[in-house]
């Protein structure tokens, strides 16, 4: 991108994004409209000067799900990059570049790697022209991984499914649960029926990932669960085989802006669980001691 060039990119993004764009594409003279690309017009926001849509599809952590083949259509009408951002569902569960992307991004330190011990990150691409100015880029800047790095990579990617199906059957027991609880006042998972996302998931992935987000009634509860979780760890990160819970409040989000913030669903009240491949009795035993002592039982 160049000074002067324009992207749209989704509302609903994984926090460190949206401080790279606000607090460095920004001051580097890019411009950004912010478009909740799920259901608006996005066409709409298109101008002389955009080059690219950036989404993230189920989003990072409200779990909107954006129609990618519809928005592939749109951008290859305008001659515009379409980059999607694809850590969530990992190539296991949906392959964006098969929907007419052009480039998919993966944190490859969360689903690929797998065992939190790694820092990663990939572009993908089936452009040839695109390919090559990322293999100058690479070139250019150092931003390879170190052989042991890629040996984690590797290691990690060959359990990918084997994890990815685990997680996803864990996470839909626990959001289950959760529903059934009295002082859990919504949860988001793009596996439920009644998610609006649920029949474009069907469609165009094959699996509904081990991500969701669950808002409590209070966010003093939010607050008691986060102090008492033992085994599930209390942690920002994700994909790993162990089950993390985060608050997006005053951790992945904490420099967007409170009204933005809130705008986009992410309240005081709102958790994310990052679901990981343990004994998911396990995991429903200690869900159920802490909700009790959150209640006072």
């Amino acid at each position: 991108m160049n000074t002067g060039d324009h992207l749209i990119v989704d509302a609903d993004l994984y926090g460190g994004s949206i401080r790279l764009f606000n607090h460095v594409s920004e001051k580097n003279g890019i411009e950004f409209s912010s478009v909740d690309c799920y259901k608006e017009n996005v066409a709409g926001y298109i101008r002389e000067n955009t080059k690219a849509v950036y989404i993230e599809t189920p989003t990072n952590p409200m779990m909107n799900v954006t129609d990618i083949k519809a928005l592939a259509e749109i951008t290859k009408e305008h001659n515009l990059l379409l980059i999607i951002d694809n850590t969530f569902l990992s190539p296991y569960f949906q392959n964006p570049l098969d929907l007419g992307a052009d480039i998919v991004v993966h944190s490859g330190t969360k689903y690929l790697g797998g065992h939190n011990d790694t820092l990663a990150g990939f572009l993908v691409t089936n452009r040839e022209d695109i390919s090559e100015r990322f293999r100058f880029l690479i070139k250019t800047t150092g931003a390879g991984l170190a052989p042991f790095d890629c040996f984690l990579i590797q290691r990690g990617i060959k359990t990918l499914g084997v994890r990815m199906d685990r997680a996803q059957e864990n996470a839909i027991e626990i959001a289950k649960w959760l529903k059934k609880q009295d002082i859990v006042g919504k949860v988001i998972y793009p596996g439920f029926e009644e998610h609006p996302g649920y029949e474009i998931m069907k469609k165009q992935a094959r699996g509904f990932g081990a991500m969701l987000t669950f808002e409590l009634t209070k966010k003093e509860y939010a607050f008691e669960i986060l102090e008492n979780v033992k085994m599930i760890k209390y942690a920002e990160s994700l994909g790993g085989v162990e089950t993390l819970i985060t608050y997006p409040a005053t951790q992945t989000h904490a420099d967007v802006p409170e009204e933005i913030r809130v705008k986009n669903g992410i309240t005081d009240c709102v958790l994310r669980m990052s679901v990981g491949i343990e004994n998911i009795k396990d995991l429903l035993n200690e869900l159920e001691q802490v909700f009790a002592k959150v209640r006072g039982e």
